[in-house]
């Protein structure tokens, strides 16, 4: 089963992000800022990092990083609803410092579990089952 560490200062989008992610079958750590999520990798082992960018202490750029020089297969999938400037200036950046993938919040959860689904995919990781991405019963 893939386990993936949830980085987000905000503890509603930690939640939310748990309870969509674990209802599609994977485990799920949370860590509310950069060095929890580090000491958290430290400790377990991580397939998907999400990681908000803006973060008091160590921003999500830095945990970027430091994932990347300890384990580098680990899929890293960068979010950010912006700050001072627009969000997708903080998201290419962290695309273009390695990054495999970046979502703006907010993110509906139905892109949330297809863009998890796609970078587990070509890690090898094993599930129990396969990810359940609801269907949008409005079309």
């Amino acid at each position: 089963m893939a386990r993936i560490l949830v980085v987000d200062d905000d503890e509603r989008i930690r939640t939310t992000f748990r309870m969509l992610l674990e209802g599609a079958g994977y485990e799920v750590e949370e860590a509310h800022d950069g060095n929890a999520a580090m000491k958290c990798f430290a400790q377990c082992r991580v397939d998907l990092a999400i990681t908000d960018i803006l973060m008091p202490e160590k921003d999500g750029i830095e945990v970027m990083l430091a994932i990347r020089r300890m384990v580098p297969r680990v899929k890293v999938l960068a979010i950010s609803g912006g700050g001072r400037i627009e969000p997708s200036f903080y998201l290419t950046m962290a695309k273009h410092l390695g990054a495999d993938a970046v979502l703006v919040k907010p993110v509906d959860k139905e892109t949330l579990l297809k863009t998890v689904a796609s970078l587990l995919e070509g890690t090898g990781v094993q599930q129990d089952r396969p990810p359940v991405v609801p269907q949008n019963s409005s079309s």
